[in-house]
């Protein structure tokens, strides 16, 4: 069945005025500040004026480890949303921003597709509230603060081979990834090599995504070791001065983003670190304060079950003290097949063989989320492609295996197409359930990088390079080795080789190549392989298909 662009049906859509969707959550005009008719930023008077009120059931929907055009996760959630709604059950679906560098390259926009989207998709997907823009801002600050200490006589006696603090930009670009800066003789600064990394792979987006308010944040972002002197120690933020602007231009940026999805049921957009070198979850603020306003909260972090659910159960429920009930793992009918060894250009062809091969990787995502005590729904994400066959092997499965799955067509059929699945989850979250998290953070950090790789990955060990043990040494000496781990890897591939699909080879040892201390947001990068922290564009961008006519109307943005 063939259906209009995503950008035709978001366009066609009759939105509510944002007031009436803050009213429907019982807010009132001076608890958001409107952005036009249909977006708003939520007061944190909120969260603090409810924080005696009890939460709702926090829902996760996460995914197999996917195909690199992802597996729907943002649609089966909002489509969730919209089904919840669609049997009366008042719901609120929390999503990260997207990036605009994703947006113009290969993935195009991030609102859901088809007929489960939130809206209005245009502003989500380019501007928004202009959060990304402050955060960009307040990182390049520092950058310029910093630069500028170093050119005024570098009292901090910063090592100019130390430094970790790049600059950032939220479009894609190959040709910024490394550069060198302060050249122009005497007045053009002091030459020294650096770079730039797309706006979410900023530290401060990391921590705007875990700050539980405008101080928090403000604190967090003194702690940012922008480098190292020479004699080793780090060298913060607050050792510049930096941090009371900083604040400043964060200050709306902190605020959750209030928008609807297709079907009028509220939705809160906010956050959006980069999912490979930060833990790539909506914002603390954003979940906390759904978790007030509706007895149901359905949140979607970055990538499959085995990286993103990971981190946000390890990290950001950590943090936040939040207690998620169920996992909702999205499944597809292609990602079964790239896992069970079809090329890409194949996938479209029927091989229930295929799908069958690479049920160890749903039946690996499944068990990942039972190690957190957490209760588990399989969600079948329908695509035109699928057969019948591949269909039903799939749910005989999940039959044999006793894991509740339902088939999920709401991208056709927006919430009624998702109807089975919401009936299933309400009843699943009738039942008991123990959240805990994968390791204790007292464990040493080799300890608790190797408990999650031989865990969430099914990896038969770990092995550090030279330069990752020196790094461990030296969070040790400083005091960091208490964080918790944010695993840095390819999303493609339960190892760290996106070639490698399926499960991994027995014996298969994951190499650490480097460890880093993030030490604002509160975690240690654990690099596995080169991890790039500046995408660029494939050869015909996205951004290649999209205009806009005299009278306003986008067209090609997805």
């Amino acid at each position: 069945m063939a259906i209009p662009p995503d950008i035709e049906i978001a366009q066609n859509a009759k939105l509510k005025p944002i007031t009436e969707i803050a009213k429907g959550l019982g807010l009132s005009d001076d608890d958001i500040e409107p952005y036009g008719k249909n977006k708003a930023k939520i007061s944190l008077e909120v969260m603090k004026r409810l924080k005696d009120k009890p939460d709702g059931k926090l829902i996760i929907v996460t995914a197999v480890t996917p195909t690199r055009t992802g597996e729907g996760k943002t649609t089966m959630a909002v489509g969730l949303a919209q089904a919840l709604g669609q049997i009366g059950r008042k719901n609120i679906v929390v999503l990260r921003q997207p990036s605009l560098g994703p947006v113009f390259g290969i993935k195009g926009g991030a609102c859901g597709g088809g007929y489960a989207q939130v809206l209005p998709m245009e502003d989500i997907n380019i501007h928004f509230t202009g959060d990304l823009h402050a955060i960009t801002v307040a990182h390049d600050l520092l950058t310029s603060l910093m630069e500028n200490h170093i050119f005024r006589g570098n009292k901090l006696d910063i090592d100019i081979h130390s430094i970790l603090w790049k600059r950032v930009l939220d479009i894609e670009s190959r040709f910024l990834r490394n550069v060198v800066a302060g050249l122009g003789g005497n007045m053009g600064g002091v030459p020294y090599e650096t770079g730039f990394e797309i706006t979410t792979a900023s530290e401060i987006a990391a921590i705007h995504a875990i700050a539980g308010d405008l101080m928090d944040l403000k604190k967090r972002m003194g702690e940012i070791t922008v480098a190292y002197n020479n004699g080793g120690e780090p060298v913060r933020a607050s050792d510049l001065d930096a941090v009371g602007a900083m604040a400043i231009l964060m200050k709306d940026a902190i605020k959750p983003n209030l928008v609807q999805t297709l079907e009028n049921t509220p939705a809160i957009i906010h956050g959006g670190p980069f999912a490979n070198i930060a833990h790539g979850c909506p914002s603390l603020v954003a979940i906390k304060t759904a978790l007030k306003l509706a007895p149901y909260v359905v949140v979607e972090p970055g990538f499959g079950a085995d990286l993103g659910m990971e981190k946000f159960c390890d990290i950001a429920a950590r943090a936040g003290g939040l207690k998620p009930h169920l996992a909702v793992i999205v499944a597809t009918i292609k990602a079964l097949k790239r896992h069970g060894g079809v090329m890409y250009r194949e996938l479209k062809e029927t091989n229930v063989e295929a799908v069958k091969k690479g049920l160890p990787v749903l039946n690996q995502e499944v068990e990942n989320a039972k190690k957190f005590g957490l209760r588990v729904v399989v969600c079948m994400n329908h695509f035109y492609t699928d057969a019948e066959e591949e269909i039903e092997a799939v749910l005989d499965w999940c039959k044999e295996k006793r894991v509740p799955a339902a088939f999920t067509d709401t991208v056709l059929k927006g919430g009624p197409g998702g109807e089975e699945l919401a009936n299933l989850v309400l009843e699943e979250l009738e039942k008991p359930s123990d959240f805990h998290y994968l390791y204790d953070l007292d464990m040493p950090v080799d300890e608790k990088i190797r408990t999650i790789a031989q865990n969430m990955y099914s990896v038969a060990d770990i092995e550090l390079t030279s330069e990752a043990r020196r790094a461990m040494r030296k969070i040790t000496r400083l005091g960091f080795d208490k964080l918790p781990i944010c695993m840095a890897k390819t999303p493609l591939s339960l190892t760290d080789n996106d070639r490698i699909q399926g499960m991994p080879p027995e014996g298969y040892v994951l190499p650490i190549t480097n460890l880093k201390p993030s030490t604002g947001v509160g975690f240690i990068v654990a690099y596995c392989g080169d991890i790039n922290t500046m995408p660029a564009h494939p050869s015909k961008p996205a951004a290649a298909g999209m205009d806009i006519d005299e009278n306003g109307v986008i067209k090609g943005l997805s």
